[in-house]
């Protein structure tokens, strides 16, 4: 395999996480409103109105603001919340929640997260972001203290396609060859993609001719057929594998 001059990251559940599960902060942020929510059952709505936004409205179509709103709406009224008290309290309960998860409030940095993208600075290696999700994803990594050198950030709600297809691959490439105004530019098969979504991340950047690995942490649900996959635990583990070799962007 060519070495590797570019590291493109997801970012949810690859370079940052929830800091308390994404049921109990929703169940914090409908209570003064709604009353109190069965945990487990916001759990299971969420994921139910969440799945379906995704189907019915890819990359945010008609805005981010108004999207979430509908998954919060969903995620409630699925919950048993009072209908009347939902409409009339829903853009107080929107704005909370955006608000949350616009910062570290809502989220916290993986441990191997920052010193993972200083060892491939240090070797001179572009580190880049390619996410399904919405600008405030910017805020987020910045109030985490992510470095100015993970750029560029290539978000879905700002570029109106998501992974996995090819064209969201392609440009992260692109601009990072223009940002970083690269001599000799970085092909395609240069690349490494590092993400925990089987299709999204791994397969959709395989089939963009870029090198991929699959994260998968030990407190994640095991997926046994993960095993025909080249899977990693950590993200020490692109370095830790032997199956590759990192060398400056502008060599």
């Amino acid at each position: 395999m060519p070495p590797i001059r570019l590291v493109t990251f997801d970012v949810l559940h690859t370079l940052i996480t929830p800091r308390y599960p994404i049921h109990v902060q929703y169940s914090l942020a409908f209570e003064p409103f709604l009353g109190s929510l069965n945990p487990n059952t916001l759990k299971t709505s969420f994921k139910s109105a969440l799945a379906a936004l995704q189907r019915e409205r890819p990359a945010y179509a008609k805005g981010s603001r108004d999207w979430w709103s509908e998954v919060i709406y969903r995620t409630a009224l699925s919950a048993q919340a009072d209908p009347q008290a939902l409409k009339d309290s829903l853009p107080q309960i929107v704005n909370n929640l955006l608000h949350r998860f616009s910062s570290k409030e809502g989220y916290k940095a993986f441990d191997d997260a920052i010193p993972t993208l200083q060892k491939l600075h240090s070797l001179g290696v572009l580190t880049a972001v390619i996410s399904n999700s919405d600008a405030r994803t910017r805020l987020v990594l910045k109030d985490l203290n992510f470095p100015d050198y993970l750029d560029p950030i290539l978000l879905s709600e700002e570029e109106g396609i998501e992974k996995p297809e090819k064209g969201i691959f392609s440009y992260a490439l692109e601009r990072a060859n223009n940002v970083h105004a690269v001599k000799r530019p970085i092909q395609m098969n240069q690349c490494l993609h590092v993400g925990d979504e089987l299709h999204s991340d791994y397969l959709g950047a395989l089939q963009a001719g870029m090198q991929a690995v699959l994260l998968q942490r030990p407190s994640e649900e095991e997926t046994d057929d993960w095993s025909c996959f080249e899977v990693i635990k950590s993200l020490n583990g692109i370095f830790s594998d032997g199956k590759r070799s990192f060398v400056a962007y502008d060599e």
